[in-house]
C-alpha cells in the first residue's frame, strides 16, 4: 500500500484520446493586464482586452487551440495583519489556477501552458500548487497534456516548479491517507507503510511502539482505545536528524483512530459514515514529514502518530471504566466516543519525555465536532499556551492560505471534567467542546510550549483547488510555512 499518490500531474502524463492542439492560460494579475507582452504572441484585439477587463475570465480560440484567461486582484501584503482571516496573494494564486483545471480538461489538448505575468515568485508558487491538487483523484486517471509553465514568457525556474510540486505532493498525501478505506489503512498497515515509505530514508528514522512496548511504556489510555480492535494500537515515532541540525528539537503529534464507531457509545448511521477520516491530524503530519525529509530544514523534528481503531466487541472499554495514563493520571470514561485525546494524551507524553526534551509541542487532531461548527471547513480552531508560538504559527497559516483562527484556553471551564473516581473524566460536563477538549490535553505537556489545532480535514469538493471530496490536508501548509521561515 503507496500512502503517497503515484501520480503527479505535471510530472508524469496520463495522456488518452488527446487532440492536437495547444491549450494556452494567462493567469494574470490585474496590473499586467494591459502589458503587451500578454497579447501580443495572439494578435488579441482591443476589445477582447476590455472584456477580460471587465470579466476577469474569458476563453477564445487562437490560432493554435483554445486560449484561457483569468484575472486576479492581488493584495498588499503589508497591510494584511495576521490576526484578521483573509486570502493571500499565495492562495489568491492557488484557488485561481486550481479552478481552470475543468476547463483545461474539457478542451483535451496534447499540450497545456501555463503563462503567468505579474505574479511573483510566491504566487507562482501558489497557483503550480493549486493545480496540482485540483488534478489529483483518489481512484483514476485524468487524462491530460503535457503541461509546461511560462513566467513573463520564460520557462519557470527549475527550482520553483520543484519547491511547489514538494508542497502539492505533501498535501496530497495527507488527503490521499485520509481517503484510503478503514479496511486498508488499520493501526498495523499504517505503521507498516509509513516505515517502508522512509527504509531509505539518509535524514527520518522510524521507531515504533507496539502493543507490548506501549505496555511496558504503561501507556493504558491509548491501549484503552483500541482494546476491542482486531488491529492493536500503535505510536509511530519519526525522528528527522537532517546533517548540521542543532538545538531544541520540535515535537509534532497527530491523532490517528483509522476508525472510530464511538465505541459502546455508538455513533448514528450518518455520523460513522466517514469516520475513516478520524486519523486526519496523523495524515496531516505523515504529509508534512513527507515534505520535511527532503527539505534541508537544519531542525530536529520529532513526530509521532498516536494510531488505534475505536472498535465494539466484548473487550471493548466501558462508561465508568477507570484507565491510567503514562504520566500517571488516571481517567474516567463518562464516554466511549470521546477516545482521540486519550490515544493523544500518551503520544504527547512520550514526545515531552524523551532524551531530547522539546522546546515545543503542536498537535493536530479530528478532535471535536465543535470545532467544525464554530469554524465550518476551512479554519482551523487553535489554541496555545504560548503566545509568541500562536502568533508564528497564525502568521504561517495566513500566508499560506491555511487558515487559522485562535482560541481561548479558558480554565474554568476544566471544573467539567471533575471525577468522583479519578483524577478526571474524559469527558466535560461544561459546553464549549472545543475548549475542553484542548484542556483535556493541557495536562499532558507539562511546562512544554504547545499549540494545539482541532481540524476537520474534509472536504465537500467546494473550493476550486479541491475538487476532490474527501480529505482536505489541512494544516500541512501551516507547518512547511512555520519551518520554512
Amino acid at each position: 500500500m503507496n500512502i503517497v499518490p503515484s501520480i503527479m500531474a505535471t510530472k508524469k502524463s496520463a495522456a488518452k484520446n488527446l487532440r492536437s492542439t495547444v491549450t494556452k492560460v494567462y493567469l494574470l494579475t490585474t496590473e499586467a493586464l494591459k502589458d503587451s507582452k500578454i497579447t501580443h504572441s495572439e494578435s488579441i484585439p482591443e476589445w477582447i482586452i476590455e472584456r477580460i477587463g471587465d470579466e476577469k475570465e474569458v476563453s477564445i480560440l487562437g490560432s493554435e487551440g483554445p486560449i484561457i484567461f483569468k484575472v486576479i486582484d492581488t493584495q498588499n501584503q503589508e497591510d494584511q495583519h495576521y490576526n484578521l482571516i483573509a486570502d493571500s496573494n499565495y492562495s489568491i494564486a492557488r484557488e485561481a489556477l486550481g479552478s481552470l483545471v475543468g476547463s483545461i480538461k474539457k478542451e483535451r489538448s496534447k499540450k497545456v501552458e501555463i503563462n503567468f505575468f505579474g505574479l511573483d515568485e510566491e504566487m507562482v508558487t501558489g497557483a503550480i500548487v493549486g493545480l496540482e491538487l485540483a488534478l489529483y483523484r483518489y481512484n483514476e486517471e485524468l487524462s491530460h497534456g503535457s503541461i509546461t509553465f511560462l513566467d513573463d514568457g520564460k520557462k519557470v525556474k527549475k527550482s520553483i516548479a520543484d519547491k511547489a510540486l514538494a508542497i502539492a505532493q505533501s498535501i496530497n498525501t495527507a488527503r490521499h491517507l485520509v481517503n484510503l478505506p478503514a479496511n486498508l489503512l488499520n493501526p498495523v498497515t499504517y505503521t507498516n507503510a509509513v516505515k517502508k515509505h522512509f527504509a531509505k530514508s539518509s535524514t527520518m528514522k522510524v521507531v515504533v511502539y507496539d502493543e507490548k512496548k506501549l505496555e511496558k511504556e504503561k501507556c493504558g489510555l491509548i491501549l484503552s482505545v483500541g482494546q476491542a480492535a482486531a488491529n492493536p494500537p500503535r505510536i509511530v515515532h519519526l525522528k528527522y536528524r537532517p546533517a548540521g541540525a542543532k538545538g531544541k528539537p520540535t515535537a509534532i503529534v497527530g491523532k490517528g483512530i483509522t476508525f472510530d464507531s464511538g465505541g459502546l457509545n455508538v455513533k448514528s448511521g450518518a455520523g460513522m459514515g466517514v469516520m475513516k477520516k478520524d486519523m486526519g491530524g496523523s495524515a496531516t503530519v505523515m504529509g508534512f514529514a513527507t515534505w520535511l525529509e527532503n527539505s534541508g530544514v537544519k531542525k530536529k523534528v520529532d513526530i509521532y502518530l498516536a494510531l488505534a481503531e475505536n472498535a465494539i466487541n466484548e473487550h471493548a472499554s466501558r462508561p465508568g471504566d477507570i484507565y491510567t495514563s503514562r504520566n500517571g493520571l488516571k481517567v474516567e470514561i463518562g464516554n466511549t466516543d470521546a477516545e482521540g485525546r486519550l490515544a493523544l494524551a500518551d503520544a504527547m507524553d512520550i514526545a515531552i519525555t524523551q532524551k531530547e526534551k522539546p522546546e515545543v509541542l503542536i498537535d493536530f487532531a479530528t478532535l471535536t465536532g465543535a470545532a467544525k461548527v464554530s469554524m465550518g471547513d476551512f479554519v482551523t480552531s487553535m489554541f496555545a499556551n504560548d503566545d509568541e508560538l500562536a502568533d508564528k504559527l497564525l502568521r504561517a497559516s495566513q500566508a499560506n492560505g491555511d487558515l487559522s483562527w485562535r482560541m481561548p484556553l479558558y480554565r474554568p471551564y476544566y471544573k467539567g471534567f471533575k471525577s468522583n473516581f479519578a483524577d478526571m473524566n474524559n469527558m466535560s460536563k461544561v459546553k464549549g467542546g472545543s475548549i475542553g477538549a484542548a484542556l483535556f490535553l493541557e495536562k499532558f505537556i507539562g511546562d512544554t510550549k504547545w499549540a494545539h489545532f482541532d481540524i476537520f480535514g474534509w472536504t465537500s469538493g467546494f473550493r476550486p483547488s479541491l475538487v476532490q471530496q474527501g480529505g482536505s490536508g489541512q494544516g500541512v501548509e501551516t507547518l512547511i510555512g512555520y519551518f520554512k521561515n
